[in-house]
């Protein structure tokens, strides 16, 4: 009985743990939903900002716009972009070794500077060259917190703190397969195309409208790439906690089969123990009457 006992507890533990990664699954599935539904409804804008872009900065007014000008890069800074939480299967780590790579890869001076609560810990004992933690992102960022996100990296460029700043993140290829990227955000290459202002009338000025819309550009570049690592993370959680969730059904399935054993077998001994006992007590009155 105490075996019987033992799996009646390992199958109670394994219930508890099915309820949640199922409830986890269920979370992951709603905040996919919501991230994926941003992230496809930016990219017309996105796109036309992108356009308008394209036609102005070949023109004389985005001389002398500071996140068009090249640089001569020495010190470059790395923005990684990990999830909040780990059960996410290899989100994190796979993106995690994919900056070590680059890291070792770089010939300047680069840093690192780290997005997500998961970092928080772990960075400690990385090789990477931390140089901070940025403000942690919700798991369904809105236009203000990413417009934060963006200010302080320009605020980085201007200063001098970096030359060129690079994004680290998770690209969404599909529900079931993430891949590392990393993607240039300043200096602002332009988008191929540009016919110059020969063709377009500006107002109020092209100066004024070329800062506009790189700082729009800037500001869109920052929000896509968060919110596709946030759909990522989101998609890559509710896959692992499927496949824990399927791996549970499972285990219990066996352990129900060995709870079903191990009943029989004590059912089993406790008829043959009877048994032995009632064949004990008739051999004994049998000998009493001989």
């Amino acid at each position: 009985m105490a075996n019987v006992r033992a799996i009646r507890a390992r199958v109670k533990s394994v219930e508890s743990t099915r309820k949640i990664t199922k409830s986890m699954k269920m979370v992951a599935a709603a905040k996919l939903k919501r991230t994926q539904q941003s992230m496809l409804s930016l990219q017309p804008y996105a796109e036309a900002a992108r356009e308008m872009l394209s036609r102005v900065s070949a023109g004389p007014s985005a001389r002398d716009n500071p996140f068009l000008r090249e640089r001569d890069v020495q010190k470059v800074l790395y923005v990684l972009f990990v999830g909040n939480r780990g059960l996410c299967g290899v989100y994190n780590t796979a993106l995690l070794k994919f900056a070590e790579g680059c890291l070792e890869r770089e010939t300047r001076d680069a840093s690192v500077l780290v997005c997500g609560r998961w970092g928080r810990d772990l960075m400690a004992a990385s090789p990477l060259p931390i140089a901070g933690q940025l403000p942690e992102l919700p798991d369904a960022p809105g236009m203000e917190e990413v417009k934060a996100l963006s200010d302080a990296l320009k605020e980085r460029y201007l200063s001098g703190e970096a030359d060129e700043i690079v994004l680290l993140y998770e690209h969404y290829a599909s529900a079931l397969r993430q891949e590392p990227c990393a993607k240039k955000l300043l200096p602002v290459d332009p988008p191929a195309g540009g016919t110059g202002e020969r063709d377009v009338i500006l107002e109020p000025d092209g100066k004024s409208l070329v800062d506009s819309l790189v700082g729009l550009y800037i500001d869109n570049t920052v929000r896509a790439v968060v919110l596709e690592a946030k759909t990522g993370e989101h998609s890559a959680r509710m896959t692992a906690m499927t496949a824990a969730s399927d791996n549970t059904e499972q285990l219990l399935a066996e352990l129900n089969l060995e709870l079903n054993h191990a009943r029989q077998s004590a059912i089993t001994t406790e008829i043959s123990e009877i048994v032995g006992g009632a064949n004990a007590l008739q051999s004994s009155k049998e000998g009493k009457r001989g």
